[in-house]
């Protein structure tokens, strides 16, 4: 399918945003975004509450002994 970005509408390019945030796209050469400044403040708006997010619930790698258990618990069946 040969879909022109650069005429998609704010609807459609809404719709298709979180798959295009999933992918790891990097949006800010989309070219719907270079035309249109309402989809450009939308997704600025989403990367600062991703970014908060991200600093509210940081990721924490479990310690080394929680590893340990699991491929304890793998290696016998369990």
């Amino acid at each position: 399918m040969n879909h022109d970005f650069s005429k998609m509408s704010c609807a459609e390019f809404q719709d298709q945003m979180a798959g295009f945030i999933g992918s790891g796209e990097d949006l800010s050469a989309h070219p719907h975004l270079k035309h249109c400044a309402d989809c450009r403040a939308l997704l600025a708006d989403l990367e600062t509450i991703a970014e908060a997010a991200r600093q509210l619930f940081p990721s924490v790698e479990p310690p080394d002994e929680v590893w340990e258990h699991i491929e304890s618990a793998i290696k016998r069946g369990d």
